[in-house]
């Protein structure tokens, strides 16, 4: 099988669908397999807190935040315990609480206060002032929505917490507690919200710098001088700044893009991104020759899903596509080999 980068362009435009289906044969999805990251919650250490806050409510009978608050300063994961039971990201948890209190919890302090009991749940807190009044509005206002249960909403509509354990308030939570939850309902639920939705969220920057990490590798073992952006970095002459700028971004002469996606719909958005730079490398021809080279390393299973967009990525890449597999082969069949040290 011939891959586009071995292809001249005039081997592409002549059968592009042959050099479509070899780049899709080598692409690879890992959406099975995620990092961990930092503040990655091991199910015992959440068990231990979900027992605490049992503990502490009589097996969730009485819901208050007097009860409740001293478990979170001993026990922090049982702040996480209980957002996990709104079912709320510490971003809608801050707004709904100042709403409700006329309390300011920040949907930066929110994130920021969650990031800090995950990266040390078992440690207790000794929070003070401002820090400590958050955390007081912010389990008033979980007790009193767990506790009210599902309000009337139209019959187009459906509510938050319309969940098998808050949907009747706290008669729903004991139940659940006391016998376990029916598996049908949460395996629904996690239908609903994606198995891991929140992790995977948490480590997407994670998940694709382990291509960029790759490409560092390859360019690092060649002795190839290049300039590894940072995340929404402005760089002069680009609109669009790619990852690397081989030799520099002051001489660009390759500029590789990075990208991973296993959404169909965000791949359509990916590839645009490195067709734009594409389009800038044209914008400042020289004798009518590209000033730089564009190449994109792909991954994940939603580049594979739609043809014409792979079509247009390798043509007007001139067949500079490559896959986690063939990163190796970039040495040899781009411009990186000018650059090439040893």
């Amino acid at each position: 099988m011939k891959y586009p980068f071995e292809a001249t362009i005039e081997e592409i435009l002549a059968q592009p669908d042959q050099y479509i289906d070899a780049v899709f044969s080598c692409l690879e999805s890992e959406f099975l397999v995620m990092p961990k990251g930092t503040g990655f919650i091991d199910y015992p250490v959440f068990e231990k807190g979900y027992e605490a806050l049992k503990a502490a409510t009589a097996g969730f009978s009485d819901l208050k935040a007097e009860r409740i608050v001293p478990v979170i300063k001993s026990m922090p994961i049982s702040f996480v315990v209980l957002r996990a039971m709104l079912g709320f990201t510490p971003s809608e948890w801050g707004y709904i609480t100042t709403r409700r209190t006329g309390i300011a919890v920040s949907q930066g302090y929110a994130r920021t206060f969650d990031r800090r009991v995950r990266m040390n749940p078992e440690v207790p807190l000794k929070p003070s002032g401002m820090i400590a009044a958050r955390l007081e509005a912010l389990v008033k206002t979980a007790c009193i929505l767990l506790c009210q249960g599902v309000p009337d909403v139209q019959t187009d509509q459906i509510h938050r917490l319309d969940k098998a354990d808050t949907k009747r308030g706290l008669d729903s939570i004991r139940h659940l507690a006391a016998m376990g939850a029916p598996y049908a309902m949460l395996l629904y639920e996690r239908f609903l919200g994606r198995p891991f939705a929140g992790h995977r969220d948490s480590v997407s920057e994670l998940v694709g710098d382990s291509l960029e990490s790759a490409i560092e590798d390859v360019l690092s073992r060649a002795g190839i001088s290049y300039r590894k952006t940072k995340r929404a970095e402005k760089i002069e002459g680009f609109d669009q700044t790619p990852d690397f700028i081989i030799p520099s971004e002051f001489n660009p002469q390759v500029v590789i893009e990075a990208k991973i996606t296993e959404d169909d719909g965000t791949a359509r958005d990916k590839v645009t991104r490195i067709l734009r730079l594409v389009t800038l490398s044209h914008n400042q021809e020289i004798s009518s020759k590209q000033r730089y080279e564009v190449i994109a390393c792909i991954g994940g299973r939603g580049f594979g899903e739609r043809r014409e967009d792979m079509r247009r990525l390798i043509e007007s890449t001139h067949g500079k596509v490559f896959t986690l597999k063939m990163l190796d082969r970039m040495l040899d069949h781009s411009r990186l080999r000018e650059f090439r040290t040893r």
